[in-house]
């Protein structure tokens, strides 16, 4: 749910939480919010603020509903609610009012919703049974239960349950609730069933009910698998193997942070089975065997095997490595696993705080592959940097450092400050770590209001005589694009030249101007502090004139191979307590004398390595993560869970498309965070076992602009890159591909390329490594957080030689689909909106590409609604024979206020045996001055059946009532005129037969002269039939006329004549 804990309370009795009074986002909104720079297209995010985790999914009375974690106060996580937004198709989102907000006792974290159709909470009534959410009470004290909400306005109001919390363990990371009804064959058997996450102990627990109040511990599931950060999140269900309904397994989903495959956040799954009590995974990982190998250091025996330990001089534990190695986790760490034996290499003495180094004796490189087990924090090593804190040699400090005498501040020494800076403490002796001397500027001391405070600080005037200006920079930093400002600038003749911020941590490090161009010129240093929230503030110390930039201190967390000096392999945790293998291919190093270094120089948060079991051996370890399953093995897709009652049983799933290791730094406007595609989960054998394949929903392909689509057949693709024409760019399109791999190592293709290359996401396919790689190092802006640039991998096998990519490509996001589903990569990308070329790649050799399509995908968020918040659907179901007009059908527009929307187009979509004039499936209408939209002119068939007709404006969706069509039933209708006629002395008569029928007929006019015949009158036809009276005269009369079709209607009526002769 959270990386942080939060807190809920509920108490009393029946708290309404009614929805705000606001409308769904209106036009203005609407076309603002497009307007942003990575706004997505085709994915859900919020018009502003923070959004998390996907919450109570559920699909009621015609109606998706994505409830989220929200925080209606900023684009930080914090003030944890829930968000609501609806969908009738899962493509076109229409943005909620709140729907439960936190409030000052609590905040509200994950959890679920159920339809309860027999009422079994007593919450509704039989005729309106209500919805029930179970969510995460996060107390502020600090510990969380699980508490009851209830609907029965179909999800826009909720009210909290008297009595909450429903389930209490009274502990502080229990949370995240996911309800299902459990079907055991019979009343007795059946209940409802919960799965929470004890979330520190990598447990899920299992509770039953029969009335969504009262609860009944059942099982517990964990550790297994991944277990290298936090589980939460969890969801439980049953899909049918291969579609074979008398094979199903159960799927446990179980998302963690951090640990996952890709870095960060991520979600794992289990299949097994549940027996209505306990979950039985038949897919979780035993422990692996030691890679063949000679062990360099192992720490089994109680030493550290002739190490040189450098721990922080003075540390009261001696830390951070202490003078031994641990056997396990230190004094409020989380579980340590994954080590080898009994010991190992454990950096958390004294917690994060301390800094050191340990060095090995040298060693000769002999084998091809150093392999060893790592984990702890995720700080790696960057050349050029320096373990120290020391200023650029020769520099001349400014400002005294801020070392002013105990009863001075800036005020006194010169500075100018505002704001809420001007009653507050500065320099500060407190806030920041990494310093020099005793004070800083810390604007969040300096003031009343923490990371609320506001204002300036301005120094007094230097003269810039060197090129360079240096300072040591920590706090926070607002993006390009937010209105808030934080940041340090350097004015020069009024104007400002240069700034700086923080990289949102509390470690200070060394940040340079390049001024040259500001020789001999007078300049100021302005602190501006324009921000509130989290990382509101900044913290400035020491800053200096030097003829060279300042080296920037290292933060690393590290293993390092050293060969004469110099740093020739490099690498770090993962932000987990849980240590995998790392293998280093060391083969070019063969005969080498080279030694292992292991560093903490980091003292915040995961500020911590941890390390054991290096071993030179002929081949290389295999991450222990690869053989898990994974939901998705990108680093944006988390916290994913599944709808609730959806229809047809399926098993429909959404994600958060972002990872907590840099989710509050992407560089988004007024909103952060958006919701992967939605996709329906099925199970298939995989190799011999059932694994999770994925697809994005069906209602996608309506965005499709099938017309506008760029194909290229089978070609060949060269060494090197292939650009695509310009008729395959965009931003926002399907794409799919398939190649094979000819004599290439690798091949694929790069979308949203800059046209000098400068930016590119390529998605390759490594033959010899059966590795999928989606690789976001140069995709546009990376550098707003070191975690983000990565390049991720995923173990895909080819069919018949052959590989099938589906992407799905957004402003700022590549979904990757591989072989159908089977291995998914989803990632951010933050491209300029120039970038939008596509290549073809292949390395080593030609590879081949089968065909390839760009389908143009319409945007379904964001745009321009015409005022348009509901379609009402006009008239009646109707059952109309082929060929017949449809008639009376249509919609009428409406804004929020419930008022006609004239203007507005609305496109109309059958399916079914019904075409329109056109001969299409789809047509255009726009609203009248009522707001009405008559469903443009259509004719049932060809063909017999059920009619849909789906009207769409606006982003919103609706059903026109249904059409049946039939085959025209079997009507006999013939006109028939008799008339006489005198000929050579006698009349004769004649008669004149039509059919106007709708089948052929045969006729009979028995008269007193003979029978007047038609042995077949198709329909439409005319005939005529005489017969000769051989009288001079006949009276008037009338004959009987029987028509007969084919199946037998007859129709039988009479027909009058008058009389002829002398």
């Amino acid at each position: 749910m959270v990386a942080v804990a939060a807190a809920l309370c509920l108490v009393g009795g029946g708290l309404s939480v009614p929805a705000v009074s606001a409308a769904p986002l209106d036009r203005a909104a609407a076309l603002d919010a497009a307007a942003e720079t990575y706004r997505p297209a085709v994915h859900y995010s919020p018009t502003k603020n923070w959004m998390n985790d996907p919450n109570g999914l559920v699909y009621y009375e015609g109606v998706y509903h994505l409830y989220y974690q929200y925080n209606p106060q900023g684009t930080r996580w914090g003030n944890m609610s829930w968000g609501h937004a609806t969908s009738t198709d899962l493509t076109h989102w229409t943005e909620q009012p709140l729907a439960i907000p936190g409030d000052a006792e609590s905040d509200i974290f994950s959890g679920s919703i159920v339809v309860d159709k027999d009422n079994t909470s007593g919450l509704g009534t039989a005729e309106n049974p209500p919805l029930v959410a179970m969510y995460t009470a996060a107390y502020k004290t600090g510990e969380q239960a699980q508490a009851l909400a209830y609907s029965t306005d179909a999800g826009q109001t909720w009210t909290k349950y008297d009595g909450n919390p429903v389930i209490d363990r009274d502990q502080n990371d229990f949370r995240d609730p996911h309800v299902f009804w459990y079907d055991g064959g019979t009343p007795e058997s059946s209940y409802w069933v919960v799965v929470t996450v004890e979330a520190d102990d990598h447990k899920v627990l299992l509770h039953k009910s029969t009335d969504l109040k009262n609860w009944t511990e059942l099982s517990e599931f964990g550790p297994a698998n991944a277990t290298g950060g936090v589980w939460e999140c969890p969801d439980l269900f049953p899909l049918a193997v291969d579609g074979d309904p008398s094979n199903v397994k159960w799927v446990m989903v179980v998302n963690l942070n951090p640990g996952a495959v890709g870095g960060g956040s991520g979600g794992q799954y289990f299949v097994g089975d549940f027996d209505g009590t306990t979950f039985t995974s038949e897919s979780t990982v035993g422990s692996d065997t030691l890679p063949e190998g000679t062990t360099l250091a192992g720490f089994d025996d109680g030493t550290y095997n002739g190490w040189t330990v450098d721990n922080e001089p003075g540390n009261w534990k001696n830390g951070p490595f202490a003078s031994t190695p641990a056997t396990g986790p230190i004094d409020g760490q989380q579980t340590v696993t994954g080590f080898a034996g009994t010991g190992l290499i454990n950096g958390f003495n004294d917690g994060d705080w301390p800094v050191g180094s340990m060095e090995s004796p040298d060693f000769t490189v002999d084998q091809d592959h150093l392999n060893f087990l790592v984990g702890g924090g995720n700080h790696p090593h960057v050349d050029g940097t320096q373990l120290a804190n020391d200023p650029p040699a020769g520099s001349e400090l400014l400002f005294d450092g801020f070392e002013f005498p105990d009863q001075q501040g800036l005020a006194d020494n010169g500075w100018a400050v505002t704001g809420d800076l001007a009653g507050g403490t500065n320099p500060s002796t407190s806030g920041g770590e990494f310093f020099l001397g005793q004070k800083r500027i810390n604007t969040f001391d300096g003031g009343p209001k923490g990371d609320d405070n506001l204002g300036t600080l301005t120094s007094p005037e230097f003269t810039i005589d060197r090129s360079h200006v240096s300072m040591l920079v920590g706090g926070g930093f607002r993006p390009e694009g937010d209105p808030q400002t934080l940041e340090v600038q350097l004015v020069v003749d009024g104007e400002v030249v240069q700034t700086t911020a923080g990289t949102n941590d509390g470690a200070l490090n060394w940040k340079s101007w390049d001024v040259s161009a500001y020789q001999g010129k007078a300049a100021r240093i302005v602190v501006v502090d324009d921000a509130t929230g989290g990382w509101g503030h900044l913290t400035i110390d020491h800053v200096v004139l030097a003829d060279a930039p300042a080296q920037v201190r290292s933060n690393e967390t590290s293993v390092n191979l050293v060969v004469d000096g110099e740093i020739v392999r490099t690498a770090t945790g993962s932000d987990s307590e849980s240590l995998d293998w790392t293998s280093w291919d060391v083969a070019d190093l063969a005969g080498r004398t080279a030694h292992l270094q292991v560093v903490d120089n980091n003292r915040a948060g995961w500020g911590h390595i941890l390390a054991d079991q290096f071993m030179l051996s002929g081949e290389p370890a295999q991450s222990r993560l690869v053989d898990y399953d994974w939901l998705d093995w990108g680093r944006d897709y988390y916290a994913g869970v599944t709808f609730d009652n959806a229809p047809d049983d399926k098993r429909i799933m959404i994600a958060w498309m972002n990872n907590w290791q840099y989710g509050e730094a992407v560089p988004t406007g007024t909103w952060r965070g958006a919701m992967a595609l939605p996709r329906e989960l099925s199970l298939e054998t995989v190799g011999g076992a059932p694994k999770l394949v994925q697809k994005v929903v069906d209602q996608t392909a309506a965005l499709e602009r099938g017309d506008e689509a760029f194909t290229l057949g089978a070609t060949d693709i060269a060494d090197g890159e292939t650009a695509l024409p310009a008729a395959a760019e965009g931003s926002v399109y399907k794409l799919d591909a398939t190649f094979s791999a000819g004599d290439a190592d690798s091949f694929g293709l790069s979308v949203r390329n800059s046209a000098d290359g400068s930016q590119r996401t390529p998605i390759t396919y490594d033959v010899a490594s059966g590795q999928l790689s989606v690789d976001r190092t140069r995709s546009g802006d990376v550098g707003f957080d070191a975690d983000f640039p990565s390049v991720e991998t995923a173990p895909v096998a080819l069919d018949d030689g052959k590989l099938h990519l589906e992407l799905y490509v957004d402003h700022a996001s590549v979904e990757t689909f591989a072989q159908g589903g089977r291995a998914t990569i989803t990632d951010q990308v933050f491209p300029d909106p120039s970038s939008t070329g596509v290549s073809l790649l292949s390395s080593g050799g030609t590879a081949r590409l089968e065909g390839l399509t760009v389908t143009p995908l319409t945007p379904s968020m964001f745009t321009d609604p015409a005022a348009v918040a509901s379609l009402t659907p006009a008239g009646t179901a109707q059952t109309v024979e082929t060929g017949a007009a449809i008639i009376g059908l249509g919609v009428t527009a409406a804004n929020a206020a419930g008022e006609p929307v004239a203007g507005a187009d609305v496109a109309y979509t059958i399916e079914g045996p019904a075409r329109f004039a056109d001969g299409g499936t789809t047509a255009a209408a726009t609203t009248g001055a009522d707001g009405s939209a008559p469903l443009p002119a259509a004719t049932a068939g060809p063909g017999t059946g059920a009619v849909s007709i789906t009207a769409v404006s606006g982003g919103v969706s609706r059903l026109l009532p249904a059409v049946t069509v039939v085959a025209p039933a079997t009507r006999v209708d013939v006109d028939v005129t008799i008339t006489g006629v005198k000929r050579g002395g006698s009349v004769v008569l004649t008669a004149t037969t039509t059919n106007e029928g709708s089948t052929p007929v045969r006729l009979s006019i028995p008269t007193a002269f003979g029978e007047l015949k038609v042995t077949s009158l198709a329909a439409g036809r005319t005939k005529t039939v005489s017969v000769d009276t051989h009288l001079s005269r006949v009276p008037s009369g009338s004959f009987r006329v029987t028509a007969t079709a084919p199946d037998g209607t007859r129709e039988t009526f009479r027909v009058a004549y008058r009389g002829t002769g002398e």
